[in-house]
């Protein structure tokens, strides 16, 4: 049997390799429109900031591994069309166009960079200092400049985590930088305006310029740099970044005949099909099962691909495994401040049919008592009716274990625990680390104080 895989990185590459794992006589395909079919887009910040010097580190496995595995690799082979009937594959490739035949098909065609309707910018791109970020070449046309232009100032468009991550990394670089984001405060998709309070203070602490409730109106070139009108100011700088998000690429799937959905993702069901015949989808290109929702959403996350790519794979291959959800589980470093979020957040919670309640609570990250203890800020959210637990967000310092802590919250909505059953789970305690009762389990006794009636348990 022939799979056909579309797409290389997170949801391709896991497909493939799952499929050849569940049935080794598979010939596994994987045509990548770049030349780098496994690298972590995730990581980009940290080669630009220069902490991962060597752009290949970002592979997740090389072409050899990949191939050791079983994979048949061709790279920059650029999928055109998809005929459904024939079961065929329409590519270009560097020694000219080609077809191939398969027996079912995963298309992981990802996602692709919002461009935000600004004035000048489409006229404008690397050469003028002018960049996008999401792929490995865009990330060579930063470095590129970086090292040609050797630019003093930088304008990131977009305060979400890649903006901040970038902020970080060319801060770290020396250049001046200025954020600008159109809402109210930064990381506007992970946590409330009370937490990003202490990552826009860790911001100001480092010399990071930001201006919220800004939108950006006109790039243009100014002499030998760059001139940025937004609608509260005006700035000059030599370089500028926009990350705005991105969004489903689609095009090959819908003109195959593919059904799309919500933001434009192809629908999917839980087993990762599509409305067509032998085709599978995953990743970034793809709606999402919520474990919360009803009805599916669309969220973008590397750890996502991951595991819809695993299923696609072991389901072409003969399995009938089922995608589990995600709860949207998230982390971001921002100079020596972490912010988390999992769950479901009051406005979605509501809208969902919830009657959420959210409560603002804080504990020390391990006992006081012993040095370097600092405080973890926290929103959690609860349904009033049930006690169960829906969301949660939390920010900390770097090396207050914010990360594992969001885990655990990931994981007790994941098993549709209740607010109040956080505190019967078995944590790990000594000094240095943590607490007798856990900072989570403190924060959860704040809401359950809040919408639990004494005697009456949850």
């Amino acid at each position: 049997m022939r799979l056909v895989v579309v797409g290389g990185s997170d949801a391709g590459i896991e497909a493939a390799r799952r499929a050849v794992e569940v049935d080794r006589d598979i010939e596994a395909r994987v045509l990548v429109a770049d030349a780098y079919p496994n690298f972590s887009i995730c990581g980009i910040p940290y080669h630009i900031s220069g902490e991962v010097p060597d752009w290949r580190r970002l592979a997740h496995r090389g072409v050899p591994e990949l191939e050791a595995e079983g994979l048949r690799l061709a790279l920059d082979h650029r999928v055109t069309a998809v005929d459904v009937a024939a079961r065929t594959v329409a590519f270009e490739a560097p020694t000219g166009p080609g077809e191939l035949n398969y027996d079912r098909l995963v298309l992981a065609t990802g996602a692709d960079p919002q461009r935000p309707p600004i004035s000048g910018l489409d006229s404008l791109g690397p050469a003028d200092g002018v960049h996008v970020l999401h792929s490995m070449g865009d990330t060579f046309g930063v470095t590129e400049d970086l090292r040609a232009r050797n630019p003093r100032s930088a304008v990131i468009v977009g305060a979400g985590y890649i903006g901040m991550e970038m902020a970080e990394a060319l801060t770290t670089r020396g250049l001046e930088v200025t954020v600008v984001e159109q809402l109210p405060h930064v990381l506007p998709r992970t946590v409330d305006s009370a937490l990003a309070m202490d990552i826009e203070d860790a911001l100001a602490a480092n010399h990071v310029a930001l201006h919220t409730g800004t939108a950006v109106q006109r790039i243009e070139r100014d002499g030998d740099g760059l001139r940025v009108e937004t609608t509260t100011a005006e700035f000059r700088t030599d370089l500028v970044l926009v990350v705005t998000g991105v969004f489903p690429n689609t095009t090959l799937a819908a003109t195959a005949g593919a059904t799309l959905g919500v933001a434009g993702g192809i629908v999917v069901d839980e087993r990762m099909r599509t409305n067509l015949p032998n085709v599978y989808a995953a990743g970034d290109c793809v709606h999402t099962h919520h474990r919360l929702l009803a009805s599916p959403t669309y969220l973008p996350l590397g750890t996502t691909a991951h595991k819809q790519g695993r299923i696609a794979g072991a389901n072409a291959a003969g399995r009938a495994d089922r995608f589990a959800g995600t709860l949207g589980t998230q982390v971001v470093k921002v100079f020596d401040r972490v912010a988390a979020a999992t769950g479901l957040r009051d406005e979605d919670a509501r809208a969902a049919g919830y009657q959420p309640r959210t409560v603002a609570a804080r504990a020390d990250d391990h006992k006081a008592y012993y040095p370097g203890a600092t405080t973890l800020r926290a929103r959690i959210t609860g349904d009033a009716r049930t006690g169960r637990l829906l969301g949660a967000q939390l920010v900390g310092r770097l090396g207050a274990e914010v990360a594992k802590r969001i885990d655990i919250f990931a994981t007790a909505i994941h098993h549709e625990m209740t607010v109040e059953e956080l505190a019967d789970l078995d944590l790990s305690y000594t000094p240095p680390l943590g607490s007798p009762w856990d900072a989570i389990q403190i924060m959860a006794f704040t809401w359950v104080r809040t919408h639990v009636p004494p005697g009456t348990g949850s």
